[in-house]
């Protein structure tokens, strides 16, 4: 007896043959679905997170103002300033979706929890959505000392890369330009912990084929190669991402390489809605989830942009 008729994308879970009836059998294991690397939660302050509520919330956080350092002439007296603490308005401004039905008929031939495993699909898929929307923006609110051919807020003389003419990278510059990105933060007097550089594959690559991937770069002989992975460079925590905006300049990709400091970026989620309903038009469930969120650059010049192409 053949099995129930399937809508579109509903495939057929039985076969028939001259022979007879042949059994369709439901493996308990699910292949193998990778994700892509998210960095999001580790290069920005998620202090801000538990005061979310709903979209369109908006959290106002204050800022340490600059106390003005004087002279001091005994007898003269005192001036006295009045620092003001200046706001910075996070807006959780930004929603993303997901909704799937899960038919009974499906749910029943498989001994494995299909409903949770296809929300957790759905959750990582989510993350890698709003990573290429942190990493694909915030570039536009770096400081102009900390971007450009001529970056460096005292030295003016780093070559980053700019819009017109994107800084190509080898194996011989590649830590080169990294030490630069250093040193523009420094000039910003960034501290020398808690900085981070997110970098795609294919400049990953061009530091493991350096000849300076050594004991001045990583803080030991081997630890560039080891299994892989990159580590520390130059006090930076260094994260590989396919998330980066990559643009077109005539005849070259470029990648907009971003560094700085958390403090720089703040972002806020929340998953506000989850739901498991009753598919009013089908046997089965309907699974549905609401995720928002918003970031910010809180300070422009505790990040650090790059415009580079290999």
């Amino acid at each position: 007896m053949a099995g129930p008729t399937r809508a579109g994308g509903y495939p057929d879970i039985s076969s028939t043959s001259t022979s007879g009836f042949i059994p369709a059998l439901w493996s308990g294991r699910l292949v193998e679905k990778f994700y892509g690397a998210t960095v999001f939660a580790d290069i920005a302050s998620t202090d801000y997170e538990g005061e979310i509520t709903a979209y369109g919330d908006k959290i106002e956080i204050r800022t340490v103002p600059t106390i003005a350092i004087k002279d001091y002439v005994v007898g003269g007296g005192l001036t006295y300033d009045n620092p003001t603490s200046a706001k910075v308005t996070l807006n959780i401004d930004k929603a993303k979706s997901f909704a799937f039905a899960l038919n009974d008929i499906d749910r029943h031939q498989s001994d494995i929890a299909l409903m949770d495993k296809w929300s957790e699909a759905a959750g990582e898929q989510m993350k890698i959505v709003i990573d290429k929307d942190v990493l694909g923006q915030i570039y536009a609110d770096v400081s102009a000392d900390n971007q450009g051919t001529t970056a460096g807020v005292n030295s003016h003389s780093v070559n980053l890369g700019a819009t017109g003419s994107p800084r190509q990278l080898t194996a011989s510059t590649v830590m080169d330009f990294i030490l630069g990105m250093g040193q523009v933060l420094d000039e910003q007097n960034l501290p020398a912990t808690g900085r981070w550089i997110v970098i795609p594959p294919w400049l990953s690559t061009l530091i493991k084929l350096s000849p300076l991937g050594n004991t001045y770069v990583s803080g030991d002989a081997t630890s560039i190669m080891r299994n892989g992975r990159i580590g520390m460079i130059d006090r930076f925590m260094v994260y590989s991402s396919n998330n980066l905006a990559v643009v077109t300049d005539g005849a070259t990709k470029p990648t907009r390489v971003m560094a700085g400091h958390s403090a720089g970026l703040t972002f806020a989620s929340q998953m506000t809605q989850m739901e498991d309903l009753k598919n009013p038009n089908d046997f089965g469930q309907i699974v549905r989830g609401l995720n928002v969120y918003g970031f910010k650059v809180i300070e422009g010049k505790y990040l650090a942009s790059g415009y580079v192409y290999k």
